[in-house]
């Protein structure tokens, strides 16, 4: 049975049960992603104010089989945030924006899934925490979003996803009812994780209203290096003797190619770049130590070592808050060089570490047996995923090479599913991935994926063809 458009009659109807500003026409920016694939289809948005009116929409979607869209920073890259077919209700919480409380003692954090990750990283600095989720959108996306694609970002190698700093969750089941799960608690072993099956789900298995949120202590002292090195493989030796020497306070460990250097010099050459003569490879450090210890010195320590094996032939230790900045903001501006130059196709891919250099170098001869590309391989060594885009030739034009993205993306996705890999690292699904997930998912977890949609949202409201294909 197909679903019904969120027509006018529908919000009338939805209307007389809500606040009288609740529905709002949607604007151009809620039928957007970033990337401009998909354009949404839908004409009205709901932005309530408690988790009870979240309820309240829920239930009438239920009742007249209205597909239900969540909407949170809109800063999705897998079309998760827009719908092209039946005209769905789109659902933002950014009104539901609170902080509600901060256990200090505890190290929890309770935010409201409208909560945008900048004003959590304030409020968690306030009480002298950090909440160490943190990736590049973080002044636009929210909590509920973050959580609902399990995000990842810079500092996983230490702190984990998205996943691995909840602990709990409030949140709106596909039938209205709501769950009442925030807890605070580190250990709870009482049956099916709930949590941790809403946490990743896309929106597709109901909506988080609510999260506690893990909280660390921030380190005392920070510290930040660049090293060139010769290889990929130098880079995964380095990554072990890092390990070896500052154990768990490696906070990020993050693979910077040549060419994505050359896009930054090209497309924004007002931005300074650490080296005159642009390296093969580098690697960027982010240590956090406690009190007593100095960064630098351990930095150094460890340049002295990795030197003296080979490892590297050069090397940059920030002396300053002013250069540790200057360091990252090579890192953090690379999508946006990658932007500026157009890719023919994009990948959030993920390996076993230790094959990474072999799988660079492969991934390399597949693509070139499709032409003359150039790839920028950069992205999150210390956790297995790489952002691998690959470009049209200097000179010449994404546009011209439209009919080989998806041949670049199958061989490429092939090559991942050979080395026992993720076609999707950190990104989720959304709708840009649903094929993927058909074609390289063990078939028993795509059926078991299947049966918990089937059991969960029977009628097929939440984020229709989102991860699954929609009936």
């Amino acid at each position: 049975m197909p679903l019904t458009p969120a027509d006018g009659a529908f919000i009338d109807r939805l209307s007389a049960a809500l606040p009288d500003d609740t529905l709002k026409r949607a604007e151009p920016r809620y039928l957007e992603e970033p990337r401009g694939r998909w354009k949404g289809s839908a004409g009205w948005v709901a932005l309530p104010r408690t988790t009870e009116e979240v309820a309240t929409i829920v239930r009438h979607c239920g009742d007249e089989r209205v597909g239900l869209v969540p909407y949170a920073g809109g800063t999705g890259l897998v079309g998760g945030q827009v719908a092209e077919d039946t005209p769905p209700l789109l659902l933002s919480l950014e009104r539901m924006s609170t902080i509600r409380a901060v256990y200090e003692t505890e190290n929890v954090l309770v935010a409201e899934a409208g909560a945008i990750l900048a004003d959590v990283h304030s409020a968690a600095e306030a009480a002298n925490r950090l909440f160490a989720l943190s990736l590049a959108s973080e002044g636009t996306a929210r909590i509920g979003g973050l959580l609902s694609t399990n995000a990842g970002g810079v500092n996983v190698l230490r702190y984990g996803n998205a996943r691995d700093l909840c602990l709990g969750l409030e949140a709106v089941m596909p039938d209205g009812r709501i769950w009442h799960g925030l807890k605070r608690l580190r250990k709870d072993n009482t049956g099916y994780d709930l949590r941790n099956l809403l946490v990743g789900a896309e929106g597709t298995l109901g909506v988080i209203t609510a999260a506690a949120l893990k909280l660390h202590p921030i380190p005392v002292a920070s510290g930040t290096a660049l090293f060139v090195v010769p290889s990929a493989q130098a880079a995964i030796d380095l990554l072990a003797l890092a390990r070896e020497q500052l154990g768990e306070t490696i906070s990020a460990f993050e693979l910077i190619h040549r060419t994505g250097l050359e896009f930054l010099r090209a497309t924004l050459p007002d931005l300074r770049l650490p080296f005159d003569a642009l390296p093969e490879w580098c690697v960027l450090i982010d240590i956090g130590l406690a009190q007593g210890l100095a960064p630098a010195q351990a930095l150094e320590t460890l340049f002295e070592a990795a030197f003296d094996a080979g490892l590297t032939s050069d090397g940059l230790v920030a002396q300053s808050e002013a250069q540790r900045a200057a360091f990252w903001s090579v890192r953090e501006h690379i999508p946006e060089a990658n932007k500026r130059i157009g890719s023919i196709s994009s990948h959030d891919i993920s390996v076993p570490i230790s094959d990474i250099p072999a799988f660079i170098e492969e991934g390399r001869a597949v693509i070139a047996k499709l032409g003359d590309f150039r790839i920028n391989c950069f992205g999150h060594l210390g956790d297995g995923n790489l952002h691998y885009n690959v470009f049209p030739p200097e000179g010449r034009s994404r546009d011209e090479f439209r009919n080989l993205r998806d041949a670049v993306k199958d061989s490429l996705h092939d090559l991942v599913q050979a080395y026992d890999g993720s076609f999707s690292a950190e990104h989720g699904v959304g709708r840009l991935k649903v094929g993927d997930l058909e074609r390289y998912a063990d078939p028993t977890r795509l059926s078991a994926m299947r049966a918990i949609k089937a059991a969960l949202d029977p009628l097929g409201i939440m984020n229709p063809g989102a991860v699954l294909r929609a009936d």
